[in-house]
């Protein structure tokens, strides 16, 4: 009698053994080598759920991986590519004409990129990222939902903010006032100083995500100083500070095209590694914020 139950027990063993390695093998096939996703899995926790490694999510989500309570990170999409997709396009967008591409000269003929292309996106990935738990993907999001929502109320003649900076109403002398411009160059500088911070919490996702915020000061600050000289009435040096502020704003806009391209390649399984420079492994292992209060 015993001796059939330890052959009972050591078969039932033998097939739980068996059973999981045929999912493991089954989540290696379904992410390939050639992605980096297969390695990166450590097991399977239920049958419709896996495991990644942390690397793999913070390239994923932009946001250090934490424990969050329910499964929305299993049952919703991916919302990050899409926030960075509105972002992208208005960014290269906003950044060409800066230049002054093709001969373009004002945002007016485009004001849609600073109220449906850039914060509706923005703002649907915002609430995704919220449910999800993602700190500090959220943040970004709405960082810069209304960053451009701001931007576009100044493009926007309907609103008469220039016009206001004029005594007779005109538009076109109140954009050239020293009160308008001062105004919108302390602005920038806030956006500056507050993007110089974001920049430096980024150091714990990956380079590229870094150098995108890196862009994105340096670039706040030379608007900013486009604007100053308007209001002192240098115009030949603000035009320059323009141009240069729109070159680095186009670096920008093309590392977050490079980044969510590997976001939507990752997602969609294909079978090409596009290097981020992870930063992660540089950090100590994140803890939960239970343990950093007993840490306290």
């Amino acid at each position: 009698m015993t001796s059939e139950k330890q052959s009972v027990d050591a078969k039932m063993s033998s097939n739980g053994t068996t059973q999981k390695n045929d999912e493991v093998h089954h989540v290696n096939e379904e992410y390939p080598e050639g992605l980096g996703l297969g390695s990166n899995l450590s097991h399977v926790k239920t049958s419709g759920g896996m495991t990644i490694s942390p690397e793999l999510f913070e390239k994923l989500y932009l946001t250090p991986k934490t424990q969050t309570t329910g499964d929305f990170r299993k049952r919703f999409a991916n919302p990050t590519p899409l926030g960075l997709m509105g972002f992208v396009i208005s960014a290269l967008t906003y950044a060409a004409i800066m230049m002054g591409w093709g001969g373009s000269t004002t945002l007016t003929g485009v004001a849609g990129i600073f109220f449906f292309t850039g914060p509706v996106l923005l703002l649907l990935a915002l609430i995704f990222e919220w449910i999800m738990g993602n700190f500090f993907s959220m943040l970004v999001m709405g960082m810069f939902a209304v960053f451009w929502l701001s931007f576009g109320v100044l493009q926007t003649p309907s609103w008469g903010i220039a016009a206001s900076y004029s005594a007779t109403g005109d538009a076109a002398e109140g954009a050239a006032s020293v009160g308008y411009n001062a105004a919108i160059a302390l602005y920038l500088t806030m956006w500056g100083f507050w993007l110089f911070t974001t920049f430096i919490f980024t150091l714990k996702t990956n380079t590229v995500f870094a150098l995108i915020f890196l862009c994105a000061f340096i670039s706040s600050f030379i608007f900013a100083g486009a604007y100053y000289k308007v209001s002192t009435g240098e115009y030949d040096m603000a035009l320059k500070l323009q141009k240069a502020g729109g070159a680095i704003f186009f670096i920008l806009a093309v590392l977050g095209y490079y980044i969510t391209v590997v976001m939507i390649a990752a997602e969609m399984r294909m079978t090409i590694k596009l290097p981020v420079g992870d930063l992660s492994h540089f950090w100590p292992k994140s803890e939960d914020l239970a343990d950093m209060e007993k840490n306290e």
